[in-house]
């Protein structure tokens, strides 16, 4: 399975991540990569990134090294309500809005069904556009009915390279992660395959997510990061001219 496109990679920004913009650029231009999504983490995680940031991220120039950047974020639920630590309006000069749980941001774990109705009330928020690691144990949600919100919501559902690695911070991903992929794959619904690189040597490492999603049944043709057409189309951002 060949991805060219990262659509989760954090820098400096995020306040425990290791590389520059820059750094992150040129290391997806070794990979072979044609498109980077950095999605530095919201103000409300520990570290992350202030407003302002994000404000001015329209600076960052929309090719560096040959490879297209994406200015994004990985926008942290904060409440039972579903809503994001960066406003609408911001949100919106953005060109992928990533949504996930971390905690001491505001909502901490409160059961799979209660986890479960305010992830699927963050992806009603029209800005929102994948759902990062939803296979997380530290909040454990329904698969079956974020999938179908997902579907629902033109949202989708990221398998995540870093929950996978045994490095990782969401220790116990393994099983979780399966079974949101597997429920997908049934359902009919593409997925996303990311790193979720915090330093510039793991940009466009996939390969336990390839294989979580292989596992699961996916072929190429359903990750939609194996198109940059897929996702340009997907973000609705035009093509270069």
């Amino acid at each position: 399975m060949k991805l060219v496109v990262d659509l989760h990679t954090h820098t400096v920004a995020s306040g425990h991540a290791y590389s520059t913009v820059m750094e992150m650029a040129e290391a997806a231009k070794e990979k072979g990569l044609k498109v980077l999504a950095i999605t530095d983490h919201g103000p409300a995680l520990p570290g992350g990134a202030h407003p302002f940031h994000f404000w001015n991220l329209r600076v960052v120039p929309k090719e560096i090294y040959g490879v297209r950047i994406l200015r994004g974020v990985e926008a942290n639920i904060v409440n039972s309500k579903g809503e994001l630590d960066l406003e609408d309006e911001l949100l919106e000069t953005l060109d992928i809005v990533l949504a996930a749980f971390h905690p001491g941001c505001g909502y901490e774990d409160k059961g799979v069904v209660k986890n479960t109705k305010t992830m699927i009330a963050a992806m009603q928020n029209p800005n929102v556009r994948i759902v990062a690691h939803p296979g997380n144990p530290t909040f454990l949600v329904d698969a079956g009915e974020i999938i179908a919100a997902a579907k629902e919501f033109d949202v989708l559902i990221e398998l995540n390279n870093s929950s996978l690695l045994p490095n990782t911070s969401r220790f116990g991903s393994c099983e979780s992660c399966l079974s949101v992929a597997t429920k997908a794959y049934k359902s009919g619904l593409d997925v996303v395959v990311s790193s979720d690189a915090h330093i510039a040597t793991g940009v466009g490492n996939f390969n336990e997510a390839i294989n979580l999603a292989l596992k699961a049944g996916f072929t190429e043709e359903r990750v939609l990061n194996s198109s940059v057409d897929k996702v340009l189309n997907f973000l609705k951002i035009k093509s270069p001219s």
